[in-house]
């Protein structure tokens, strides 16, 4: 079986996430600058089987969308362009920065280590990916 990939994309930023091959358990895998993103992916798609990718689509509480949600979509753009065997779909991924700093304080991280940005955007994508897993 192939992968599961879960974006968190951020204007700076985006955290990355995936399953194991049987598409049970989701782990952080990395925090890359968005203007790397296509070429990191490239590469990881090049040397691990990738099934799909589930990229967060950022909406405010009421459901509307994000002002990240234009560049969402233009990266969903560009990946199908370019990888069109790698289905990429959105999924709704309002709250999970506020579950990963909840995530972060239940494990007992201090508060440096819950400043950090890069690992917050991970857990994000991996509680993104968590969250689909349980969907299907």
């Amino acid at each position: 079986m192939a992968r599961i990939l879960a974006i968190d994309y951020g204007k700076k930023r985006t955290g990355l996430a995936v399953t194991d091959t049987l598409q049970i358990v989701p782990g952080a895998l990395a925090t890359v600058e968005t203007s790397q993103l296509m070429a990191f992916l490239d590469d990881y798609v090049s040397r691990e089987p990738v099934e799909r990718i589930v990229i967060g689509e950022p909406k405010q509480p009421n459901g509307q969308p994000s002002e990240n949600l234009a560049r969402v979509k233009t990266f969903q753009g560009q990946w199908r362009k370019k990888h069109p065997e790698i289905p990429i779909e959105g999924y709704d991924e309002r709250f999970t920065s506020v579950m990963a700093h909840r995530t972060m304080l239940d494990a007992g991280l201090h508060k440096k280590a819950r400043q950090d940005k890069a690992l917050v955007d991970k857990i994000s994508a991996t509680i993104i990916l968590q969250d689909y897993l349980s969907s299907r």
